[in-house]
């Protein structure tokens, strides 16, 4: 989840790719309602979280429910995608950060990353209690921002530092630090890596470096990282949080307000720009989770006021 950027021009989505199709979507802003079929009532396709909410990141799992951290105390709001309708899950407190998270429906647990606090939090999904709080890194200069489940570990990204960590799933185990090497350079005084998912294959992971905007596959034998190649876009700047369906690769460049979609070869080595999402109702979105044929994202804001005052929305696009 990337805040650090000063917000580029408006220039053409992707470099301007030729391949792009841009699907705009005039859906009214605020909180919509998608047409169905029949006399099926219809879920919204957007819906308010909380005044002063700062969210960043959401996660969804088999049930129909939109989990959505916030960055001003780290608190945990849930909403019902079926009616729009949440409430406070998990309680803040003050200095706490909850940016990228991800559910563990098997395990009953929410994987939260810390940001600037360098903790990777394990909240109950049954009752929003806090079970295990694990401190990554206890010195200043970074930032855990988004966290991918993959086999036995929750994999958390560090924003600051060249650096992986597997954090046990459950509340047993070592935490594993897995250095990046190959051809990962971190970049000074900037976010670089960003959001994570697993690779079609299920065995490592795709990193994206925001700044200067590259997809990564990385190893999780070694930490040793191959700068996937991308064709039909010239970089992903800004690129948060990403969402992977089989092969095809979503990529929300926040501060572009764009979801760029992928297509990735067998070996995720090569990543081809399909088609681009936009929606009049983004504002900054950070990252995005998908639930049946729909992404749901948040919209950060960062380029507005972050008061107690400033509203926040989630909302769904068609995938």
């Amino acid at each position: 989840m990337n805040r650090k950027h000063s917000p580029p021009s408006r220039r053409a989505l992707l470099g301007g790719a030729a391949a792009t199709a841009v699907t705009a979507l005039a859906a009214a802003a605020g909180t919509g309602t998608a047409q169905a079929a029949g006399d099926r009532p219809a879920w919204p396709t957007g819906f308010p979280l909380p005044d002063g909410w700062l969210p960043e990141g959401i996660t969804i799992g088999s049930r129909p429910y939109a989990y959505m951290g916030s960055r001003a105390n780290g608190a945990i709001y849930r909403t019902d995608l079926r009616t729009g309708q949440g409430a406070v899950f998990h309680e803040g407190t003050p200095g706490l950060a909850s940016i990228g998270l991800k559910l563990d429906d098997h395990g009953g647990l929410l994987y939260v990353a810390g940001g600037g606090g360098g903790t990777a939090r394990l909240v109950d999904a049954r009752t929003g209690a806090l079970r295990t709080v694990h401190q990554l890194t206890s010195a200043t200069g970074h930032f855990l921002n988004d966290v991918v489940l993959l086999g036995d570990r929750a994999w958390f990204t560090d924003s600051r530092d060249a650096v992986l960590y597997g954090v046990p799933r459950g509340r047993r185990g070592t935490v594993r630090a897995l250095p990046l090497s190959g051809d990962w350079e971190q970049l000074p005084d900037v976010n670089n890596a960003n959001g994570i998912v697993s690779t079609p294959d299920g065995r490592d992971v795709i990193v994206v470096k925001s700044t200067p905007g590259e997809l990564y596959r990385v190893a999780l034998r070694t930490g040793h990282a191959t700068r996937i190649t991308l064709s039909g876009a010239d970089d992903v700047v800004n690129g948060d949080g990403l969402v992977r369906v089989g092969r095809t690769l979503y990529v929300v460049q926040n501060r572009l307000n764009v979801v760029a979609v992928f297509h990735l070869d067998a070996g995720a080595t090569t990543a081809t720009l399909r088609r681009s999402i936009t929606d009049p109702r983004f504002d900054v979105p950070a990252t995005a989770a998908r639930y049946r044929d729909r992404l749901y994202l948040v919209n950060a804001r960062f380029t507005s006021p972050q008061t107690p005052e400033t509203a926040f929305t989630a909302v769904g696009v068609p995938l």
